[in-house]
């Protein structure tokens, strides 16, 4: 299986692109875990953020091979704990099933790209800073998937 993250944003500072390095590096072939990133529109004092989201809504559409199956990560969400990802991560595995998963910019993910999108994950109740969710990300899939390979790396409970 596949997991693509697309993330909206570029040129990110080096200890992001570090982070996101580190863990995408330890997923197994198994499941290959690939960064594509979006390019965010301009902004400015009176952007039109309403078609700026549509617009980079448009391109991650475009990114995301149509066997996919889309997960859009957003703050109203449904929240998601490790042990959940790593038993959804099993599956997928399990399917063959690769996945997208959408990080939005500043604004987030257009509205009414949300609603038809089927999987929609709350990382937490916080907001964090576009860039650190890519390495959040790419370390709780590592967790997922040490966890299922009965690795020592999680120690939670």
């Amino acid at each position: 299986m596949r997991i693509k993250l697309l993330a909206v944003g570029t040129k990110m500072p080096a200890w992001v692109e570090q982070g996101y390095r580190e863990y995408a590096q330890r997923m197994p072939a198994l499941c290959q875990l690939e960064l594509h990133e979006i390019a965010a529109k301009k902004r400015g004092k009176n952007a039109d953020t309403a078609r700026i989201l549509r617009d980079e809504a448009a391109l991650l559409t475009a990114a995301i091979p149509e066997s996919y199956l889309t997960i859009a990560l957003d703050r109203r969400g449904k929240h998601i704990d490790t042990e959940g990802l790593a038993t959804h991560l099993q599956s997928w595995i399990d399917d063959s099933q690769d996945i997208a998963i959408l990080i939005g910019g500043p604004e987030g993910i257009d509205p009414n790209y949300l609603q038809q999108v089927r999987l929609k994950w709350s990382l937490s109740a916080m907001t964090f800073a576009h860039p650190v969710v890519r390495v959040m990300l790419a370390e709780q899939l590592y967790r997922a998937w040490s966890i299922n390979a009965n690795l020592p790396y999680h120690r939670g409970d």
